[in-house]
């Protein structure tokens, strides 16, 4: 079992205790892959597992979701088979041998525990709007995928682990859309079988999806259709800053001629609200699997964002005024100018606004 945590300290026990309980005939592990929780989530991992040698923790420092924590937990296990599942006691660790029973018999490359399927549920999800998104979310994952499930979007599925080993280095890493990833990326039709699933309340711990979730789709048509060309998060933060420019533009035509005469100040102030806007965007969006949450952790990250939007303009202005010098053409000019004013702004905020999450 891969079992991504966060600030779930006080699921674990009961949890190892469930899955002792579910998997009495079964040889299993269980893999807690932590995201550097603040609850002390690591070290209640450590104590558990020197009375129980089954229970490994992955404690990451530095990278954060649930997508890259399942590639590293499958990456760390010699098990045949894994089933990932939340630690919040929302999938039933029950469900698990009917889950890997196909695998084992060759009936089926994949099996996923579905709240939508006959005979399952969704009680625990917070709200009946949220499980009618829910089920717009996975009509759009069944066109992204093309493949018939009830349930796409489950967190809590079976597969061979070699499986997840040969696309792991296909697969975006990005966010919370495991499931989906390895649906649209696999080279063959993975043959699915589904088993109903009764969706429990959370015992406690943070909810690892939020309302952006329908930005996990646009996650996957990059990743599907420009993956192999361009970095997937640099396409999500050119996208933002596409937004960005629309932002800037509406500012500055409210400022100027409007509210001030003066261009080079409406300009400024379109340009700070831009940088702003983009901050926001790529914090909530491009970067959610590495979200600046607490309020120091944004201003900095805010401030450091401003800092490396600046440098990346001044490279933009050199360098279009060297091309529009050297060749007279002025769109050329802009057009690098921009690529290279991006390229320039994507290192800078990956590397020291939320490398350092």
């Amino acid at each position: 079992m891969i079992l991504p945590t966060l600030n779930e300290r006080e699921n674990l026990a009961p949890m190892v205790q469930r899955l002792e309980a579910a998997l009495a005939d079964v040889a299993w592990e269980a893999i807690f892959v932590d995201d550097d929780s603040t609850d002390g989530t690591g070290d209640a991992l450590r104590e558990i597992a020197q009375a129980d040698p089954r229970v490994r923790v992955i404690q990451r420092i530095g990278r954060r979701g649930l997508a890259s924590a399942v590639i590293e937990g499958a990456c760390a296990t010699a098990a045949p088979l894994i089933a990932v599942m939340d630690a919040d006691h929302q999938h039933d660790p029950a469900l698990i041998p009917q889950m890997i029973l196909p695998l084992q018999t060759g009936g089926a490359d994949l099996v996923v525990a579905s709240r939508f399927a006959e005979g399952g549920d969704a009680d625990g999800l917070s709200s009946a709007a949220r499980e009618r998104g829910s089920r717009i979310a996975n009509r759009l994952a069944r066109m992204l995928t093309g493949v018939e499930l009830s349930d796409p979007m489950s967190g809590f599925f079976a597969i061979h682990t070699a499986r997840v080993r040969s696309l792991a280095p296909r697969l975006s890493g990005i966010g919370f859309k495991v499931l989906l990833d390895i649906l649209s990326v696999s080279p063959q039709r993975l043959r699915v079988a589904e088993v109903p699933m009764h969706f429990g309340e959370r015992r406690s711990g943070e909810s690892k999806l939020d309302r952006a979730v329908a930005f996990e789709f646009l996650v996957g048509l990059y990743e599907r259709y420009f993956g192999k060309i361009i970095p997937t998060r640099f396409a999500l933060f050119g996208t933002v800053g596409g937004a960005g420019v629309l932002v800037h533009l509406a500012v500055l035509s409210l400022f100027y001629p409007g509210m001030t005469a003066t261009f080079w100040k409406a300009q400024a102030i379109a340009t700070f609200a831009a940088m702003s806007f983009n901050f926001w965007l790529n914090n909530w969006l491009t970067y959610r699997d590495k979200r600046l949450r607490t309020v120091p952790a944004f201003l900095r990250g805010w401030a450091l964002f401003c800092v490396a939007c600046s440098v990346g303009a001044l490279a933009n202005v050199a360098l279009a005024s060297m091309i529009e010098a050297r060749s007279g053409h002025w769109l050329l000019a802009a057009l690098a100018g921009i690529v290279v004013g991006s390229v320039w702004n994507y290192a800078l905020s990956n590397r020291f606004v939320w490398g350092r999450v």
